[in-house]
């Protein structure tokens, strides 16, 4: 039985290698979809911006004066910061710039009520009054075309959801930042834009994205119950018969952490997120007729990214069992060792890493691919962590708790591609 169990560990991490080397294959040399990025002239909707802020003094000043400048019609575009219980200088910047811009900023100022960001954008949607609304988290900073961007793929009906590309801004300050804008990059570069181009299930981000009201509306509205509700509106949108797009060329920038136990507490909460969204969906997602075999297919991978991490660690438990139990298993270590190496970097895969920094045009950031093994094996041991507290507190009857992501940015920044 264990040796069995070995073989299954062995074949989904296998799986998982096949997914990534057909993602890398296809930006490499497939057709490439961007279907909506020469939408230029059009009756552009009126659009209203959510920025979503808790404690964000030191980047909501930032992104609010990146929204004033950018290239939309003017009388078209509604600012509103979602103020969500912050107990810093978060509200006295969000109001100073209300009153140097009368009429261009309607703020939000939540004093209480549950926790978490997607209980603050509920209470948000009460000021949307737009067909299309965009999310922005208070730490990214958008070009001046993004909004556009974001906006064109809703002229076609059948879109319930569009996500951007998140590009990091502080990428020079530490070794962590370089190996996170390698991962940015694999993840956006190659693996969404691949999904996108094999018509898959592009992943709604949580940020930097742009939602169609009704279909939220339809599909029941935020999910407070969950740690990540982008994963959830993915998959609530995909079983509702919605698309979600992916614009490649839509760039905005992050401000990545800096600190590796930053690091883990995010990488934490996005895996129990996503789990709690694997538990919920994937039995629907398997049913589900009006998704294309390849979208319930990709769906479910996508579903199942962060438990592979503790399937791993559990194929290395096994391995050493059968080991001493004197079980023929050399061949099997071996095919575990390098289907490993190659899936679970960091989202990404290695290759599709490399594939990444050379279709961006800036090939010397490879030469920092071998670090990525240590944020390979702090992801690993992380996202197995989050789950054995995911099934505790599952166990016990405790309710998850959401962290926001500590800032480290202490004066604003020059917007722009970085280096």
């Amino acid at each position: 039985m264990l040796l069995h169990l070995f073989a299954t560990v062995i074949v989904l991490i296998c799986i998982y290698t096949l997914r990534h080397y057909c993602f890398t294959l296809n930006r490499i040399a497939g057709e490439q979809r961007h279907p909506y990025i020469d939408i230029d002239t059009a009756d552009w909707p009126a659009v209203t911006v959510l920025i979503a802020a808790h404690n964000e003094e030191a980047v909501v000043g930032d992104i609010l004066n990146a929204l004033l400048e950018v290239d939309y019609p003017e009388g078209k575009l509604s600012i509103v910061p979602v103020n969500d219980r912050s107990t810093d200088r978060t509200r006295e910047i969000i109001d100073s710039f209300v009153e140097k811009y009368p009429g261009r900023i309607t703020p939000f100022h939540r004093v209480g009520g549950k926790p978490g960001k997607a209980a603050a954008l509920k209470e948000a949607m009460a000021f949307v009054q737009t067909e299309v609304f965009l999310v922005f988290d208070a730490d990214y900073i958008p070009g001046r075309a993004l909004v556009r961007q974001l906006v064109a793929p809703f002229f076609d009906p059948e879109v319930g959801s569009v996500m951007g590309r998140v590009v990091p801004l502080n990428v020079g300050r530490k070794l962590l930042t370089r190996m996170l804008d390698l991962e940015r990059s694999g993840g956006y570069q190659v693996d969404q834009q691949a999904r996108m181009n094999l018509r898959f299930v592009p992943q709604y981000g949580g940020t930097v994205a742009g939602i169609r009201t009704y279909a939220l509306e339809e599909v029941g509205g935020w999910n407070e119950n969950t740690l990540a509700e982008d994963t959830d509106l993915t998959f609530r949108l995909l079983l509702g018969g919605w698309k979600t797009v992916y614009e490649n060329r839509a760039e905005c920038y992050e401000e990545v952490p800096e600190r590796w136990p930053v690091r883990v507490r995010q990488i934490m909460r996005w895996a129990k997120g996503h789990n709690q969204a694997m538990a919920k969906y994937a039995a629907a997602l398997r049913k589900r007729k009006n998704a294309t075999l390849w979208e319930r297919l990709d769906g479910l991978l996508l579903l199942g990214v962060f438990a592979m991490a503790p399937v791993l660690m559990l194929g290395w438990v096994l391995a050493l069992i059968l080991f001493y139990l004197g079980a023929p298993i050399g061949g099997g270590v071996m095919v575990l060792a390098l289907a490993a190496f190659t899936t679970l970097g960091n989202f990404a895969a290695f290759f599709e890493i490399a594939a990444a920094v050379r279709l961006d045009g800036s090939p010397q950031r490879i030469r920092l691919l071998p670090c990525t093994f240590l944020g390979f094996t702090v992801s690993m041991v992380s996202v197995s962590r989050a789950a054995w507290q995911q099934i505790v507190a599952s166990l016990l009857g405790r309710e998850m708790v959401w962290h926001k992501t500590e800032r480290s940015r202490v004066a604003p920044v020059a917007l722009g591609r970085p280096a």
